[in-house]
């Protein structure tokens, strides 16, 4: 049996999405910026698809741009809000310890330009809450941007609450919706946010197309300059196939979302109660706010490359963090700011179901995790240590 269980990393294209897609390769085949009939065609299709993802996020069509995926959105997002602010003599941002590095990286060359950059401690609860927001927004505040939920460990971040006191305090609020969209409901108006970000193969879409909704009002900033496509903010030739796919699965996660989420849900909280008769091992990520799809462990121990590669012998896909950074060597950003230790932070597994996934499936990922849980630590001399008492137990 092959299981496939990193559906944070990306996700198969659904026959939706895909039949969706067809038409746009070599039937209806224009640039939607040009005037005759064929790219006329084609502009139809982006503007319904562009309806389909507004509708889905409780806002404007003109309120959607078309991007090449969420770290781009992320950019042209957080760059935006930056340059905005700083117009009114504010450079002060507020994230998080947690974020993609889409987010920290490009705060990181921000702050090169002159911004301060508070970053809110996530080791309480392995999430932020609204009062963290709150008490770090000051005169100078031109941005707050945090992740709707944690790519690695699940985390579901308080986002209506967020948006309220950024409304209040007249501060521009973006979240990374990446892990979110598709899998949580979500309604921009309602929740006050003023710029999301998404990509479509998270939610069963085509890799290489994201979006980026902002708020009515405010001024987005080009990241790739040339024609005028996107309504001159975002340059290049739309890929009509890529964005219809991304609409038709967004389209159909949302019309789904109820049934899917309940199914998944389960699946989950079985992995984690199973995992959890593991000893010496422990839950990362917020238990109660989470993702329904994730499952974040680490087991004290063993090392996480092993861990995954003896898995994938097992017929079980799985990763040990973010995809964007599985060929570093250094744990996982996101588990040392929860407060892991390096030693334990090492020995991470990240499952992340979707509705494809089956009982059946679960059932074998927790038969074969203990075994090769119990297999690397019986050959691990820290496991030794550890159990002659050279070492102490962390977990």
């Amino acid at each position: 049996m092959q299981v496939y269980a990193d559906n944070a990393a990306t996700t198969k294209m659904s026959s939706h999405a895909i039949n969706a897609m067809l038409p746009y390769f070599d039937k209806v085949y224009g640039n939607p910026s040009s005037l005759h009939s064929i790219g006329q065609e084609a502009k139809e299709v982006l503007d319904a698809a562009r309806e389909k993802v507004a509708a889905c996020l409780g806002c404007e069509p003109r309120e959607i741009y078309f991007t090449s995926g969420g770290s781009e959105a992320d950019n042209q997002a957080i760059r935006s809000a930056a340059i905005n602010g700083a117009r009114k003599g504010k450079k002060h941002i507020i994230s998080t310890a947690f974020e993609h590095h889409a987010v920290l990286h490009t705060l990181q060359k921000l702050e090169k330009e002159g911004f301060e950059v508070t970053l809110l401690d996530v080791r309480e609860g392995h999430n932020v809450t609204a009062q963290q927001v709150k008490d770090a927004i000051r005169e100078d505040t031109c941005l707050v941007t945090t992740m709707y939920a944690n790519n690695e460990i699940g985390s579901v971040l308080p986002i209506a609450e967020i948006g309220a006191i950024c409304k209040e305090a007249g501060v521009v609020f973006h979240t990374d919706a990446v892990q979110a969209a598709g899998h949580i409901a979500i309604d921009v108006k309602e929740q006050n946010i003023d710029m999301l970000s998404l990509s479509g193969h998270k939610f069963h879409g085509p890799k290489g197309v994201g979006a980026l909704y902002v708020r009515k009002g405010l001024m987005v900033h080009n990241l790739i300059e040339g024609g005028a496509q996107e309504r001159g903010k975002r340059a290049g030739t739309e890929n009509i196939a890529g964005i219809v796919g991304l609409a038709a699965a967004l389209e159909d996660a949302c019309a789904n979302l109820e049934a899917n989420t309940a199914k998944v849900v389960a699946m989950r909280d079985k992995l984690i109660a199973g995992l959890s008769q593991i000893p010496h091992s422990a839950l990362n990520g917020d238990p109660v706010n989470r993702l329904p799809g994730n499952v974040s462990f680490c087991f004290e121990g063993i090392e996480g490359e092993s861990l995954l590669l003896l898995l994938d012998a097992k017929g079980v896909c799985a990763s040990s963090g973010s995809a964007c950074t599985s060929g570093s060597l250094d744990p996982s950003h996101v588990l040392l700011a929860i407060g892991r230790v390096h030693d334990v932070a090492h020995g991470s597994l990240r499952l992340s179901l979707c509705h494809y996934n089956t009982e059946e499936e679960v059932d074998h990922i927790l038969k074969v995790v203990p075994e090769v849980v119990t297999l690397l630590r019986n050959m691990s001399p820290v496991w030794r240590d550890l159990q002659t008492g050279k070492r102490e137990y962390i977990l």
